[in-house]
């Protein structure tokens, strides 16, 4: 397609339309690697071809890598994107939060959580794909950003929270972030240095709670708040608390004892007023089209 080949059916049709094309490829990880295929891809990119995928996972011939074709929903769900198809969203405005903060003990050092980014980049890419004007605000991540996502990228959990009001108003936030509980107290200016046999002392003070804050917005409290709890004992009963502390109005726990934190799949915990809702062990990108699907529906619920 990139050559202008027109050797079969397929090439010939994509040679001779001048119509939208969106492609879903799938092949072998090492295929995708090739830099005859980066070298290709980047080419029809800057012809304004669009892509849904691949994702990472099992391949057809037995190994895993990155070039699994895109589930089927999410290829329809880039379609009605792409295309301008009306979703069960358009005309709402979502806010979602991803990734890790970072917090600096100096110019060289800095704590952190263990998140990937890639849970909250594929819950804004889900509420895109049915239609929501969404903003993502992201911590740093090696995740793309997801197509017709506008990104805000920040480091601290200050800065996160001031990028979400600004963000506002929203019809829905989802706070997916593992944002970083305290930061320190007075940062230095200059590299701390090691010193043999002396352990620094580094005070704490408390980071901005983002979920409670856009919880208690006021005026531009978005209509539906999401939060995010990651747990490691108690989970449903943790992220029950947690949600009533909050003040959000629905929490999506998960167990990170195990492989979730950069993992791939998640088993989660949606709880709200009326109780849990224990979903399968997902994907993420699954995990994420199915809370896009509910949020849609908490909009316009079926009659």
């Amino acid at each position: 397609m990139a050559n202008g080949l027109a050797d079969d059916l397929a090439t010939t049709v994509l040679l001779a339309t001048d119509r939208p094309i969106l492609l879903a490829p799938a092949m072998n990880h090492v295929m995708w690697a090739h830099p005859a295929t980066e070298a290709n891809l980047e080419t029809l990119l800057a012809r304004g071809i669009r892509t849904v995928g691949p994702a990472a996972g099992e391949l057809a011939e037995g190994e895993t890598g990155m070039g699994r074709m895109s589930e089927p929903l999410d290829i329809i769900a880039a379609i009605e994107a792409h295309f301008a198809l009306p979703g069960p969203l358009k005309g709402r405005r979502a806010l979602v939060t991803s990734g890790p903060t970072y917090e600096p003990i100096d110019p060289v050092r800095y704590f952190a959580n263990r998140s990937s980014g890639k849970q909250g980049h594929a819950i804004a890419a889900a509420l895109a794909a049915l239609g929501a004007e969404t903003i993502l605000v992201t911590g740093p991540t090696h995740e793309a950003d997801p197509a017709d996502v506008a990104v805000t990228r920040i480091e601290t959990a200050e800065e996160m929270l001031a990028a979400c009001r600004a963000a506002l108003p929203a019809d829905v936030a989802v706070c997916a972030a593992a944002v970083a509980d305290w930061r320190i107290a007075e940062r230095r200016n200059q590299k701390l240095k090691k010193k043999v046999g002396e352990v620094p002392i580094l005070r704490l003070t408390e980071n901005p709670d983002i979920l409670a804050a856009l919880s208690s917005a006021g005026k531009q409290r978005p209509r539906l708040v999401v939060g995010f709890a990651a747990e490691t004992e108690a989970v449903i009963a943790n992220a029950t608390a947690k949600r009533r502390k909050k003040g959000c109005d629905w929490i999506v726990a998960n167990d990170v004892s195990a492989d979730v934190m950069g993992g791939e799949e998640n088993l989660v915990h949606v709880i709200d007023a009326n109780g849990s809702d224990t979903w399968p062990r997902l994907p993420k990108h699954e995990v994420a089209r199915r809370l896009a699907q509910r949020i849609a529906d908490h909009f316009t619920p079926t009659r």
